[in-house]
């Protein structure tokens, strides 16, 4: 209820200050990104007990991996969250929705930490990269049917492999730094495969 109310109070701000894009902020969200992978079959977390190191302080975001194999069945929780907002679209407005892209799925399995856990799912990246990126094209299709004409996929994925930190980083795990930017442009692009037409991403 409370989500409700704030959302709905930002909208109303946001139409006065002349916006012709509306969106939730984000405001259901425990973290921009990990959310949206819950709500997806094979996926699992749990809180964690040492956090996250980010810019020299622990993060304690859930701890996200894989428990199967990568799917989905019913509706995401996340096209109920659009429909929410795209309620309040009008002759000035669109609703706008974003999502973390299939490339930041795919590196949240593959991190030192997860990997172990991964690989009694999937013997390849290949193999998962496939099953990300039909997942996400179900879930572009079903935001579509509830509507939604603009989808943001927001991806920090790239910002992690620049510079000479990221291939001496890549480099220690015996990781090929071009191999990983050709996995990350593999499971977007397939990712977007059959998407709609009039849908901008």
């Amino acid at each position: 209820k409370v989500e409700d109310e704030s959302i709905t109070d930002l909208i109303t701000k946001v139409k006065e200050l002349g916006y012709h894009v509306i969106t939730d902020g984000e405001f259901r969200r425990a973290t921009w990104h990990l959310d949206f992978m819950w709500g997806f079959d094979g996926v699992g977390h749990t809180p964690t007990k040492t956090g996250l190191p980010f810019h020299g302080e622990d993060a304690m975001v859930d701890d996200t991996y894989l428990v199967g194999k990568v799917g989905i069945k019913g509706e995401h929780p996340f096209v109920e969250h659009f429909k929410f907002v795209k309620q309040f679209e009008d002759e000035n407005t669109i609703a706008k929705y974003t999502i973390p892209a299939p490339a930041q799925m795919f590196q949240q399995m593959i991190v030192p930490t997860n990997i172990e856990t991964t690989r009694k799912y999937y013997a390849t990246n290949e193999e998962l990269i496939q099953d990300i990126a039909v997942a996400y094209q179900d879930v572009i299709k079903q935001f579509y049917k509830a509507g939604c004409r603009n989808l943001q996929l927001d991806d920090c994925t790239w910002g992690a492999i620049v510079g000479d930190a990221a291939k001496q980083r890549y480099k220690a795990l015996g990781i090929d730094l071009e191999d990983v930017k050709k996995q990350l442009l593999t499971v977007n692009n397939l990712a977007l495969e059959g998407r709609p037409e009039d849908m901008v991403i």
